[in-house]
């Protein structure tokens, strides 16, 4: 069913010409620079610490490295995080499902 789910999705993004971020529930990442990266339609954090930020996405996570890091709005699909980024990193696993 998800299957099915995921590719009625797919037809309606290619078809109707809609965000494929919002209908396939695909993260959206804004980095300015360095300083600030901004995180739409993630499923929650799972680490953070000063040095790193990693986030749990409908397929997989994201992890963000750096230094000085500071949570400045946190939103329950949201995050806009601030510090010296040096690594942007999409780990195509998700953790909650065993195979």
């Amino acid at each position: 069913m998800r299957k099915i789910n995921k590719m009625v999705r797919r037809w309606m993004t290619d078809k109707m010409e809609l965000p494929a971020d919002v209908m396939m529930d695909l993260p959206r990442i804004t980095m300015i620079g360095q300083l600030h990266i901004y995180i739409e339609n993630h499923r929650g954090v799972l680490k953070f610490s000063n040095q790193e930020l990693r986030l749990l996405l409908e397929q997989g996570q994201l992890l963000i490295k750096g230094n000085h890091f500071v949570i400045k709005t946190i939103l329950p699909e949201e995050l806009l995080l601030e510090g010296i980024i040096d690594q942007v990193t999409y780990i195509n696993e998700n953790p909650q499902k065993k195979r």
